[in-house]
């Protein structure tokens, strides 16, 4: 039994360590699809498709420019580690 609380509370910190990036991937998440979600809401407000198209590739972009600064960032930080 004292095992597999040991193995518990390993696992429980492991998730405590990693809550930094936990979060940085449901942003990305939310980012990414942000897009899909600003569509869905224009067609339930009742608006037409060519301003349905602008607006969710424009909130696409702006997201996708978000999530490739938080990436450049991270792999930033691995490849100077691969380098030492």
């Amino acid at each position: 039994m004292p095992s597999k609380f040991s193995w518990i509370k390993k696992e429980l910190v492991y998730i405590k360590d990693s809550f930094k990036e936990i979060v940085k991937g449901f942003v990305i998440f939310a980012l990414a699809s942000s897009g899909l979600v600003c569509a869905i809401i224009l067609r339930y407000l009742g608006y037409n498709g060519t301003e349905i198209t602008f607006f969710s590739l424009v909130i696409e972009f702006i997201s996708l420019f978000f999530c490739y600064l938080l990436l450049k960032g991270y792999l930033k930080s691995k490849e100077d580690q691969e380098k030492s």
